[in-house]
């Protein structure tokens, strides 16, 4: 089988599309990648600990390769540390790298053309399935997720704080307002993972503070017992 990263957002189409390979059997899945904003040590939008990555990638039994990126960070230094990674990558015999895009096609279309010449494949192992199946089979094959990041924007006339920090699970679905994409697809919401069939076990998880930062409101998910930074 050919050897595969996972670009890793720490969140559910992530999870589900590790899921997905490994169910596929093409391809081995060897990693997870995933950037980190080294002024907080999250990951970027979702602003996930990376006490919880780390915690996600033991659960999923698979090494995780983190880049750090400084904060603010330009599109040009972005593109240049994935550049180093893609090309240490293929040196360690990776052939292919998946990502957890669902339908935005220009975002797909950029990550085609990056990838261009690095001698990685791009994969998207759950690409155009209908979100609300989507997410509906998410829950119900037992994934658990709690959404860490609302956009206020995609919500008007409701506190986002109703939503931050709530489980990804079917009440949730029945609550979201009428346009909003049931896996967020269009950055409604964003989320992190703490169960499912990707994983070997569940991670124990607690809420901490829902803060307003940046324009959008976040709820903050550590692992349970770890110490706050």
């Amino acid at each position: 089988m050919k050897k595969i990263l996972l670009s890793w957002s720490s969140g559910k189409d992530s999870a589900w599309a590790l899921r997905s390979l490994r169910q596929q059997g093409e391809y081995e899945v060897v990693g997870l990648l995933t950037t980190l904003n080294a002024a907080f040590d999250r990951v970027a939008m979702h602003s996930t600990r990376r006490t919880l990555v780390e915690a996600q990638a033991a659960a999923a039994a698979l090494p995780l390769i983190t880049i750090p990126l400084p904060w603010p960070c330009s599109n040009e230094h972005y593109e240049a540390a994935m550049s180093a990674a893609c090309a240490q990558a293929v040196s360690n015999g990776v052939e292919a790298m998946a990502f957890g895009d669902l339908f935005l096609r220009d975002i797909r279309q950029y990550r085609i053309d990056k990838l261009k010449g690095t001698g990685l494949e791009p994969v998207f192992p759950v690409w155009g399935l209908d979100t609300r199946r989507l997410a509906e089979e998410m829950i119900a094959g037992g994934l658990r997720a709690r959404l860490v990041c609302v956009n206020p924007k995609k919500f008007p006339g409701i506190d986002p704080a109703e939503f931050a920090g709530r489980e990804f699970d079917t009440t949730l679905l029945s609550d979201l307002p009428p346009g909003v994409d049931p896996c967020g697809e269009n950055g409604e919401f964003h989320t992190a993972v703490y169960a499912g069939p990707m994983f070997g076990e569940p991670i124990p998880v607690e809420s901490g503070e829902i803060v307003t930062r940046d324009g959008f409101v976040f709820a903050d998910v550590r692992v349970a017992d770890s110490v706050s930074v």
